[in-house]
């Protein structure tokens, strides 16, 4: 019995003009509004406050600007749910100052005693005080991308032995295509939601390439399986149609689970407006769609395109 196969390679154009358009589309945007770097990576100071109760965010953050008028300043207010003491629900707000100079006692010691003077029944208590170099914020950074690039070259070697029977350097190289267009859309999710580079960029990436890689290997995996078994004669888009079809429905069901348990972190943090991990759940919801997708629609391809033009090249010769 010869079992139905659906035309994914036929549908292929299609498949490359989608990420195409979705990458041009990000291009424009980081045009547009460029790159936020966190102070991790920039260098710069943060404060943090803790603080029970509700206040005027606005306000808030007016009053912070007003006090450091030369200073650009970015803000973030997030709520931490076990609450700071037994007085209420407690909040996080978080100052930062990016650039090269350290932001002085004197100026530390003004912001509290605003935020004291103004708001003397929400508590405001300083909970942490960083300060990042930008030379050893420029050095962290690149470290970081040393560890996603080592990562990448250790995902195609493994890739590339594992799948010598079916043309392991073509399975690795287009596999890092993958995870490539899988990390690029990581990357514009933060440009276009205006998020900032930080370390769960970093952590987004890694965990994607897992993830991605993960579905790339099942469906190399069954492309071996039936390429053994229909023989060396088959066609190749027959065992590429035939594999992809046997797989789609345990690569999307085990994404929709993914994303569904990613989807329900992010609405809780947004409903409370935990920000540190909002700006890690949505890229994910985005990595784990484009994983899923760049496994089916691009990696496979791709390396079927490889191997049709290998198969030409060697017939031409002969």
């Amino acid at each position: 019995m010869i079992e139905k196969k659906l035309d994914f390679f036929g549908k292929r154009k299609i498949f490359f003009g989608i990420s195409i358009a979705i990458i041009v589309i990000g291009i424009i945007f980081n045009c547009i509004f460029g790159i936020n770097l966190d102070i991790q990576f920039s260098g710069g100071s943060m404060i943090s406050y803790t603080y029970n109760g509700d206040v005027n965010e606005s306000e808030l953050k007016s009053l912070v600007q007003e006090i450091t008028p030369d200073n650009q300043v970015s803000f973030t207010i997030s709520k931490n749910l076990a609450g700071n003491n037994d007085k209420g629900e407690g909040h996080y707000f978080t100052i930062q100052f990016p650039g090269t100079s350290a932001i002085s006692a004197e100026v530390q010691s003004t912001i509290s005693q605003e935020l004291e003077s103004k708001y003397p029944d929400n508590n405001f208590e300083v909970s942490e005080f960083t300060s990042v170099d930008p030379t050893m914020g420029t050095k962290f950074f690149v470290k970081c991308l040393v560890a996603v690039a080592i990562a990448c070259v250790l995902m195609v070697i493994y890739v590339t032995f594992r799948f010598k029977k079916i043309g392991g350097m073509s399975a690795g190289v287009m596999g890092l295509v993958a995870l490539l267009h899988d990390m690029v859309i990581v990357y514009f999710v933060f440009v276009i939601f205006r998020m900032d580079i930080d370390s769960n960029f970093i952590a987004v990436i890694l965990m994607i390439l897992g993830y991605s890689l993960n579905d790339t290997i099942v469906i190399y995996d069954r492309i071996r399986e039936n390429k053994a078994k229909m023989g060396p004669r088959a066609d190749l888009v027959d065992v590429y149609n035939l594999s992809m079809t046997q797989c789609i429905r345990r690569t999307i069901f085990t994404s929709i689970t993914t994303l569904a348990a990613i989807t329900s972190v992010y609405v809780v943090c947004f409903i409370y407006n935990i920000t540190s991990i909002q700006s890690f759940a949505l890229p994910m919801m985005f990595g784990v769609v484009s994983g899923c997708y760049s496994s089916i629609c691009i990696a496979t391809p791709l390396w079927v395109i490889w191997q049709l033009k290998k198969k030409n090249k060697a017939s031409e010769k002969k």
